[in-house]
């Protein structure tokens, strides 16, 4: 593939700098020749010349990709790929109160869709203890659950358990980094439509199903345990 800049290249998105570019151009180089986390890449010069850019240039695109967790610098080695943390700069900018209502809307529906959607890994990793611990977490929860929106300190036990059990740790990192958003939606009264209908599964009706139902039923209770939610979104 040939990385070299014409000038018409650069007019052809105008939102695009330079340096915007040749970020996209070293991944793509990178891709082409198959690089893997741990290998090294060329140095500045050969890829300054094969990409057709100088080398000002070039550094801050490789800058932008050690900051983004892609490359770092060994001793006696050179620059290498790295596995990147995928979550990391989200982390790091993801402020509720900075937010605006339609993305902390989004993530609000991006955490019910994921919650719905995670009955086949519960069910294939579930342990009796797991159930025992989800029992007692529901142990103190009032008679008539079915009519009540939850507290946020209830949902986060319940919930965060949940994301436990499926074992994987990006959905559970991904759980504890998005807390505040909850709790800040919650409290912001972002969710301004009134319930019209209260009836839902309740956390020990939850718990039922993962003791003695099916995935597919999973996924039905957890939609219907999150009615009262969607009803003051949509």
């Amino acid at each position: 593939m040939d990385y070299v800049h014409s000038q018409n290249d650069f007019k052809l998105n105008e939102n695009l700098t330079l340096v915007d570019k040749v970020e996209t151009d070293l991944l793509d180089f990178f891709n082409d020749k198959q690089f893997k986390a741990g290998d090294v890449i060329p140095k500045e010069i050969e890829l300054a010349a094969q990409l057709g850019v100088s080398r000002t240039v070039l550094r801050e695109a490789l800058l932008r990709l050690r900051m983004r967790g892609m490359l770092d610098t060994k001793k006696k080695r050179g620059t290498v790929i790295t596995n990147p943390d995928l979550l990391s700069l989200i982390e790091k900018t993801l402020y509720p109160g900075i937010l605006d209502n339609a993305t902390l809307r989004d993530i609000f529906e991006l955490r019910m869709v994921m919650e719905i959607g995670m009955g086949d890994l519960i069910f294939e990793r579930v342990t009796q203890n797991d159930i025992d611990e989800l029992y007692a977490i529901v142990a103190d929860e009032p008679v008539n659950t079915e009519d009540m929106i939850f507290d946020s300190e209830q949902e986060i036990r319940f919930h965060g358990k949940l994301y436990d059990i499926t074992g994987n740790e990006t959905l559970r990192r991904f759980q504890r980094m998005l807390l505040p958003i909850f709790k800040y939606v919650h409290e912001s009264g972002i969710l301004k439509k009134q319930v019209q209908q209260k009836k839902f599964v309740s956390h020990r009706g939850i718990v039922d199903v993962i003791q003695h139902g099916t995935p597919e039923a999973f996924r039905n209770a957890m939609r219907n345990h999150f009615e009262n939610h969607f009803q003051r979104l949509f």
